[in-house]
């Protein structure tokens, strides 16, 4: 294996990191000794980017102080939220993949053909903001950029060192105060007086299962309450964000659909609490899936199919919602839709449907709308801006075709 380690401008710099994106209300130091923990690779050194992490475990060059290959290509192409490229390094070639700002690869190759091969893979995945590769490869919709006009523009991020024996103090810290408290019970005389009984004050007693009983009583009451609003509570009362959702089934979506050499995607969803993808085998084991996939998807259940497909699914975080509902009838909204998709002359499935409500005699009216289209989930979207009550309800991604299938409805009077 060759070191992971690149010169520019007589720089030396860091290459193949493990990335990962850095949560809300996580220091980068006790992330990267968390995973340092958890992982089976002995990571010693981490650097932060943005809102992302590096790790690497030295082996391959890396040394503490050195600046990351990656964050310097990503800090110098500040424009893109998602591209892929491969550069020369003198005699080898470096791969760089971000999307929607995490980087996903980072790894320098020691021939053409195993970068190319790789590159090509990742190429099939939609919507990259742009494509890089050397000229000589002639891979369509590519440019060749090199790192001599990327690398060194600015960005002061190092690599630190992750003190793992820190993140032990605590432990050994309260280690320490039990064996010394154990020590003093243990020598102390009155605790090991056998005539010295532990006595119940039956009246305190009695007053602490009174205040449970109420307490009981209480959220059996509030239970009731909620039992009540939930008859009257209607689907439309509690939609998200139309925009918001959209965006985030669409990074949901590239998140999931991560490249895995040996495995082809060929379909992913959103819809509900849940996205998901299927992947099927090319030259790839399962095994190898397992060990790739929980560096890229940590959190996802992987459903085995077959021995040649895999489905894997994450759930989506909640968003805030409101009340929303569209102020026409429903006769007018499907006119309405039916005239936005004309003027884009993309053709729409739609139907009006009458939903009677379980808990009384009540009818919703709600309009759905089934479109094939090229576009993104918030280009797409944007076709609904002047309806109320519009909930997409599930976006599908189809590698075979390059399309994205979407199910919406509106809740109208």
């Amino acid at each position: 294996m060759i070191n992971q380690i690149i010169n520019v401008h007589r720089r030396k710099l860091a290459t193949g990191l493990f990335w990962q994106p850095l949560g809300v209300g996580n220091t980068a130091q006790n992330y990267a000794r968390q995973l340092a923990k958890n992982n089976d690779r002995k990571y010693t050194l981490f650097i932060e980017y943005k809102s992302m992490i590096g790790l690497t475990d030295g082996r391959e060059g890396a040394r503490v102080g050195m600046p990351s290959a990656a964050v310097e290509i990503v800090h110098a192409l500040s424009d893109l939220v998602s591209f892929l490229g491969v550069f020369r390094a003198d005699k080898y070639y470096y791969l760089v993949a971000v999307r929607n700002g995490v980087i996903i690869r980072d790894m320098l190759f020691e021939t053409a053909e195993s970068a190319r091969q790789l590159y090509t893979q990742l190429a099939e995945i939609p919507d990259w903001g742009a494509l890089f590769a050397p000229a000589s490869w002639g891979m369509p919709k590519s440019q060749e950029k090199f790192l001599s006009d990327l690398i060194g523009k600015g960005t002061t991020a190092k690599l630190h060192q992750i003190n793992v024996f820190k993140s032990m103090l605590p432990s050994l810290f309260f280690t320490a105060v039990f064996v010394v408290f154990g020590v003093v019970v243990l020598t102390n005389p009155m605790n090991r007086n056998p005539d010295k009984k532990f006595k119940i004050d039956t009246e305190l007693a009695k007053e602490y299962r009174q205040k449970i009983e109420q307490k009981k009583q209480e959220f059996l009451n509030k239970k009731k309450v909620e039992n009540v609003n939930n008859i009257t509570k209607y689907p439309y009362d509690e939609l998200p964000d139309v925009m918001e959702r959209a965006n985030l089934c669409y990074k949901a979506i590239a998140f999931v659909m991560q490249p895995l050499a040996g495995w082809n995607q060929t379909f992913a969803k959103c819809d509900g609490d849940f996205v998901s993808a299927t992947f099927s085998r090319d030259f790839g084991t399962l095994n190898d899936f397992y060990e790739f996939g929980a560096e890229l998807m940590p959190g996802a259940v992987v459903q085995e199919i077959s021995e040649d497909e895999i489905i894997v699914r994450v759930k989506l975080p909640e968003l805030e919602t409101h009340s929303s509902l569209d102020e026409r009838d429903q006769i007018t909204v499907m006119r309405d839709v039916a005239t936005v998709f004309q003027q884009t002359n993309m053709k729409a499935d739609i139907q009006g449907v009458k939903d009677r409500l379980m808990n009384n005699e009540e009818s919703l009216y709600v309009t759905e709308v089934g479109v094939a289209s090229k576009l993104i989930p918030t280009e797409f979207m944007q076709a609904f801006n002047d309806f109320g009550g519009v909930y997409m309800t599930s976006v599908s991604w189809r590698a075979n075709t390059r399309t994205w299938d979407y199910e919406v409805i509106i809740y109208s009077k």
